[in-house]
């Protein structure tokens, strides 16, 4: 049989790649940033529920891989703009085809999840029948 631990690479880029693009905010802050460079507070305001130090992170992050330029200008008032950058450009085709999987399968994860909530549930809190 063979060792599962070498099927990786050791050298494989997957360490590095940009997995956090499937986490709840970024796609969001991607999409946004795809129409026009936005002051923070209106990306927080378009979003939704996110807190002011979700947000911060996220961008952040966006930033140091590359995918949001930072821009401030002083004044007063001193303004800061985030725009996408080309490298961030790239990832929307990836993005408007989850969205499109999303839509197109939304229902029949909707109903797995039930099925499943209500399978465990039955089971009771430690999983037993």
């Amino acid at each position: 049989m063979t060792d599962p631990a070498a099927r990786f690479d050791p050298v494989c880029p997957s360490g590095i790649a940009p997995i956090r693009i499937g986490d709840k905010w970024t796609a969001m802050v991607i999409s946004l940033l795809a129409q026009e460079p936005m002051r923070y507070s209106t990306i927080r305001a378009q979003i939704g529920p996110v807190t002011a130090k979700v947000l911060t992170a996220a961008l952040r992050d966006l930033q140091r891989d590359g995918f949001v330029d930072r821009t401030e200008q002083p004044g007063p008032p001193r303004t800061v703009h985030y725009r996408l950058t080309e490298l961030g450009r790239t990832l929307l085709p990836a993005i408007a085809l989850a969205v499109r999987w999303a839509q197109d399968h939304l229902g029949a994860m909707l109903d797995a999840q039930e099925a499943y909530d209500r399978e465990h549930a039955r089971r009771g809190p430690a999983g037993r029948h």
